[in-house]
């Protein structure tokens, strides 16, 4: 079953790397987001299987759609896709229900480790995760 993937990141070249990443994996992207709100508004409009969501956005922060998503609908599967130092909001989206993280820079099969852990049903269960 093809995953259906909303990709979120204010930095639109942050984006295609993802959709890049993405391509060849069973997936596919329905939609991009480059804020928080577009972010919200997107996951209730197309009902993706999967999100994955940059932390630190102008306007409303990650963290902020996360939780506003999860109200929305408690089965969203989010991967949050962020900078290394950025852990204490990391530990936060884990906290609010991420299901995974991915660290940036990131290589391809980090990526598709974590949409293999979803389509699984597996689910990250600490941060202290070093690559």
């Amino acid at each position: 079953m093809s995953m259906r993937i909303l990709v979120v990141d204010d930095s639109a070249f942050m984006r295609s790397m993802v959709v890049e990443a993405l391509d060849g994996l069973d997936c596919q992207v329905v939609g991009e987001a480059a804020t928080g709100e577009e972010a919200v508004a997107r996951y209730k409009e197309l009902h993706p299987d999967i999100v994955t969501l940059d932390l630190i956005m102008p306007n409303k922060s990650g963290l902020d759609a996360l939780q506003e998503i999860r109200e929305f609908d408690p089965q969203a599967k989010i991967v949050v896709v962020t900078a290394i130092e950025q852990r204490k909001p990391l530990l936060e989206a884990l906290r609010l229900g991420a299901i995974d993280y991915v660290v940036k820079p990131f290589e391809k099969e980090r990526i598709e480790e974590a949409i293999e852990r979803i389509k699984t049903g597996q689910r990250k269960v600490h941060a202290a995760h070093s690559d």
